[in-house]
């Protein structure tokens, strides 16, 4: 009996969608542009990474011919297929926004038919009402932060003062989030937690699709940084998901990351976490081995995103990418003859772009297993696409949005 994985890839956009200028990204191009830095020497690091961007492996998928499809632009990249030997295409987002949430339910076929609710001042960003209830109900002293800001800058800026006080920092971005840093030891993981959970509650009526804890340890004297005990409250897919429709059938689910946090750990079966990219692959493996036939794996490889995305670190993210494509054939090498593999993004963040936020983007689609026929899908209408071909390929109720592609 088939499985399938989908594996997203977040923030790999490969091309500014129709819309982008509405959201200020007309032009945004995450792998086109890191390619092009990479073919100058612009993304040139000394133990990092040099040279072109080599992705052999999504190459050989039709990477290259997927990005030329989307853009009419063929990017740089070492080794690119004239002949794909995987099934490649792009899809565009009918969600309104840009942000990991809607971008995951709309490829499990749940597109988010409302508009999120947003931040919009850089400074004093939280409205005077809700900071009081956080006061009141979360029975703290007070609150750092409160603006618009890069997760790893503003614990640089508020760490010494936080240790000392207390008070969480709470800060937020152009997308549809609230977030809450705490030092693990000082302040306590599962006192952020608690306090993130209450949050979550609070700006339900805001329409905000996430409130993330994000704990860090370390001293002023040594440096603050992040750990992996990240954990995003989202609010729940506004109708049933693939997710939801592999559970009824009886299928066995496993899902990497943070799938379990994005959607609201409704049937999203075993949930295995860790710490970066690598960490998270090394967990996958054992789950593929483990996957029942007619199983479904549901993956997200965060670090793209909130490592050099958001940094706007386009070595980083080039070498992000590069040693993920080596990993890849680990992956392959596990597969059964009737598996699906299934490579995505959720919306883009292109390193070479203004600001520190997601980009507008269409989404690269690029498949393969032993039994799967190369060929184009073309451009999809929807990300919904991806989960109703999933869901055909695995047998299992088609859904109310997308359109299969076998």
């Amino acid at each position: 009996m088939a499985r399938a994985f989908l594996i997203v890839m977040d923030s790999l956009g490969c091309g500014g969608a129709a819309d982008a200028a509405r959201y200020g990204d007309e032009g945004a191009d995450t792998l086109g542009h890191i390619a092009a830095a990479c073919a100058m020497g612009h993304a040139d690091r000394i133990g990092l990474r040099s040279g072109p961007l080599a992705l052999p492996f999504l190459s050989r998928l039709g990477l290259a011919k997927l990005c030329e499809q989307s853009t009419g632009r063929r990017p740089p990249l070492t080794g690119a297929s004239a002949q794909p030997q995987g099934l490649w295409g792009h899809a565009v987002e009918t969600s309104q926004g840009k942000d990991t949430v809607s971008g995951h339910w709309e490829i499990a076929g749940a597109p988010a038919d409302f508009a999120f609710g947003y931040f919009e001042r850089l400074e004093n960003s939280f409205p005077p009402e809700l900071i009081d209830a956080i006061l009141t109900q979360g029975n703290l002293p007070g609150i750092l932060g409160n603006c618009h800001a890069s997760g790893t800058a503003i614990i640089e800026q508020f760490g010494p003062e936080h240790v000392a006080s207390n008070k969480p920092i709470l800060y937020t971005s152009i997308d549809s989030v609230l977030q809450i840093a705490a030092h693990e030891e000082s302040f306590g993981l599962e006192r952020l937690y608690a306090l993130s959970r209450l949050v979550r509650g609070l700006v339900d009526p805001l329409n905000i699709g996430r409130v993330i804890a994000r704990p860090f340890v370390g001293s002023a004297e040594t440096g603050f940084h992040r750990t992996g005990n990240r954990k995003d409250f989202a609010i729940p897919p506004p109708r049933d998901t693939l997710l939801d429709r592999a559970a009824e059938a009886g299928r066995d689910i496993a899902t990497i990351g943070k799938i379990g946090d994005i959607f609201t750990h409704r049937h999203t079966g075993r949930e295995v976490k860790a710490a970066g990219n690598m960490a998270l692959f090394d967990a996958m493996l054992p789950e593929i081995d483990r996957l029942a036939d007619g199983g479904f794996l549901f993956a997200n490889f965060v670090d793209f995103d909130s490592e050099f995305g958001h940094r706007r670190d386009v070595a980083g993210y080039a070498a992000c990418l590069e040693a993920f494509d080596r990993r890849l054939p680990e992956l392959e090498a596990r597969l059964k003859p009737d598996d699906l593999v299934i490579l995505t993004a959720d919306h883009g963040n292109d390193p070479t772009w203004t600001g520190t936020d997601h980009t507008r983007e269409h989404v690269p689609i690029l498949g393969f297993g032993p039994s799967l026929v190369p060929r184009a899908i073309g451009k999809r209408a929807c990300f919904a696409d991806i989960g109703e071909s999933i869901a055909q390929w695995l047998g299992l109720p088609k859904g109310p949005n997308g359109k299969g592609w076998f």
